[in-house]
């Protein structure tokens, strides 16, 4: 068989694009031009976090490419997608031209699991997007588990004597004739081996086969040996069957969303065929991320010992901004709260250059700050420039009275964390980065 040739685009977000750019990918491009990001979550792409719940500036609307004028504007979307021959590939615009390495080690520091992910070999390219789907099986499984193993109504065959539940009368007369007294019957019982929970074990054992299969099940050691304890009707020759049933029944109970997208996943991982280019696989595939939520997130595992995450989409962490309030009318959700009661910080991940940090952004940290008694709030942000940090201090008095003079007490400041780019591998990235995150750290604590 003749190999077929890839086709690959690479893009940064929140960048200005001439459309012929993407006459080398023209499929993907007619597929997902000025469409929002639930028509594309609908056609099957993977959409990390899920929309409305997790993240905070990633929206139904978003698109991924939008046409202004005559070109496409890019969003704050990351990602990978995939069709036929043909893939796109969205990088972040703080990191370098030629790799991911940025995209990765965010990914592997919020996902915990450093040293799997390689988005950048060449033999990657291919399945870059399986491999993702793969990675974040263990994140996924642990934040469902969390909310206990799921169960659900399931219906269970019996021929006994114990009658409890509806006669199965064509199976009654071939398992029961000449009638020995027993009677076969069907019976819907709560029990935690459903098809769920079937799916989620199908997607381990899967998993098990991958070269580094062990490594990134290790991570979720528990919840691993729960299913499978579960799951005693398990058989590999099921596969397809469940998958079936899972597609053909989505969860849709609010209080087992995190199974939802775990369904989600597993239905991923086993219908994703590795080879579909060659097979006229005609969906398209593909994995996002919201790289503010990721930058976010991110730099939490940096200063997490010492400040407060407090997360809007997910109700977690939420502060009164005012004593009496209805309707949730002044709840507010600063990223991070310093855990120091005497020095109180205030300090917002902005995944934005400094420069694009403006007025809109110094109102809202500074009534943060009002809210805390914080005298310094911190702007983090990507740079890939190593500008330093830039020092804003209030004014107090006015212009008309001429009396405008600067306080020394109250301080904004703007903190980047360099981003290498000039680097010879991945591991040299790391060391780099490394150096960054403890000259950022020693500026916040």
């Amino acid at each position: 068989m003749k190999e077929l040739k890839m086709t690959i685009t690479r893009i940064k977000d929140n960048t200005y694009l001439p459309k012929d750019n993407f006459n080398p990918i023209s499929q993907i491009r007619d597929k997902v031009a000025d469409k929002t990001l639930e028509e594309l979550e609908k056609e099957g792409i993977f959409v990390f976090p899920e929309l409305i719940k997790d993240s905070e500036d990633i929206t139904k609307n978003q698109m991924i490419l939008k046409t202004v004028n005559n070109e496409f504007l890019s969003s704050n979307i990351l990602g990978f997608l995939g069709y036929k021959q043909e893939r796109l590939v969205i990088t972040s615009r703080f990191g370098s031209d030629k790799n991911d390495y940025f995209f990765q080690y965010m990914l592997e520091k919020v996902m915990d699991c450093p040293n799997i992910l390689d988005l950048n070999t060449d033999t990657n390219q291919e399945n870059r997007i399986f491999n993702l789907f793969l990675f974040l099986f263990p994140y996924y499984l642990k934040s469902a588990m969390r909310k206990g193993i799921f169960k659900t109504y399931t219906q269970f065959k019996y021929n006994n004597t114990n009658i409890k539940g509806a006669i199965d009368i064509s199976r009654h007369i071939r398992e029961n004739t000449p009638f020995t007294g027993k009677v076969a019957y069907n019976q819907r019982e709560f029990s935690y081996d459903n098809d769920t929970m079937e799916l989620i074990r199908h997607t381990i054992e899967f998993i098990k086969t991958k070269p580094f299969g062990s490594i990134l099940l290790k991570k979720v050691n528990e919840e691993v040996r729960t299913v499978v304890e579960i799951t005693k009707k398990y058989k590999t020759q099921d596969r397809n069957k469940i998958v079936y049933i899972n597609k053909r029944k989505p969860l849709t109970h609010a209080f087992y969303y995190e199974y939802r997208s775990l369904q989600r996943l597993c239905i991923s991982i086993l219908q994703y065929d590795e080879h579909q280019i060659d097979s006229g696989n005609r969906q398209i595939q593909g994995i996002l991320f919201d790289g503010a939520w990721l930058w976010e997130e991110y730099i939490n595992t940096l200063i997490k010992n010492d400040f407060y995450h407090p997360r809007n989409k997910g109700g977690d962490g939420a502060q009164q901004l005012f004593s009496i309030y209805k309707n949730k009318i002044g709840l507010i959700y600063p990223d991070f709260i310093s855990r120091d009661k005497e020095n109180r910080v205030i300090a917002d991940a902005k995944y934005k250059p400094a420069h694009n940090i403006g007025n809109k952004d110094y109102l809202q940290v500074l009534a943060y700050m009002f809210r805390f008694d914080a005298k310094r709030g911190y702007y983090i942000y990507p740079d890939d420039e190593n500008g330093g940090n830039s020092e804003y201090q209030m004014n107090s008095g006015t212009s008309y009275e001429g009396n405008v003079k600067s306080r020394e007490d109250v301080k904004l400041i703007k903190c980047g964390l360099t981003i290498p780019i000039n680097v010879n591998s991945y591991s040299d990235f790391v060391s780099k980065i490394k150096e960054s995150e403890k000259m950022l750290i020693s500026h916040l604590i």
